[in-house]
């Protein structure tokens, strides 16, 4: 598929005109016009800290998984129909991934979700050494696109899984 030859804007008409859309920006985090990544994982947390109460590890695991294939296509359809690569208005990478750094981490305090999610933010937005090299790794248009949103947020994660591990080891 090929992407519109001037870029489109997000707005919330764009985000209701397709489901992929209002997936891919969060359903409405990512329309933020200050920092919408920091709002999306916002989202992400507020939303998780709900699902928790109604589901299991387990099903928040198989929920997270599903969530990367859907937001895979959602983002992709948005990518394509934003004509940008890797908009700033897709928030469902992050979503998805501080779903994983919180189902990974948990259980902790609000001051432990608190640090999880300035490292998590940190991580994706300053891009340092594994997660520049991931977020360099796949672009482009179509599913190779799509899935090169999501890819960086994973790394960015992982890193930050990792520190909380590090950290808890040398408690």
């Amino acid at each position: 598929m090929i992407a519109p030859a001037v870029p489109r804007r997000a707005t919330a008409a764009f985000m209701f005109s397709h489901p992929a859309h209002c997936i891919a920006l969060g359903f409405g985090a990512g329309l933020s016009r200050i920092a919408p990544g920091t709002v999306g994982t916002l989202w992400a947390w507020l939303a998780f800290l709900a699902l928790q109460q109604w589901l299991s590890p387990l099903y928040m695991g198989i929920l997270i998984a599903a969530s990367t294939v859907v937001g895979w296509w959602a983002c992709t359809v948005a990518a394509r129909n934003l004509g940008i690569a890797d908009p700033g208005n897709i928030v469902w990478d992050e979503v998805v991934a501080f779903w994983l750094v919180l189902w990974l981490a948990m259980p902790m305090g609000w001051w432990g979700q608190l640090v999880a999610f300035a490292l998590f933010r940190f991580f994706d937005a300053a891009k340092p050494g594994p997660v520049a090299w991931a977020d360099g790794l796949f672009k482009g248009f179509g599913w190779r696109g799509g899935w090169g949103i999501l890819w960086d947020d994973f790394v960015a994660a992982f890193c930050t899984l990792l520190v909380i591990a590090l950290w808890r080891f040398w408690q």
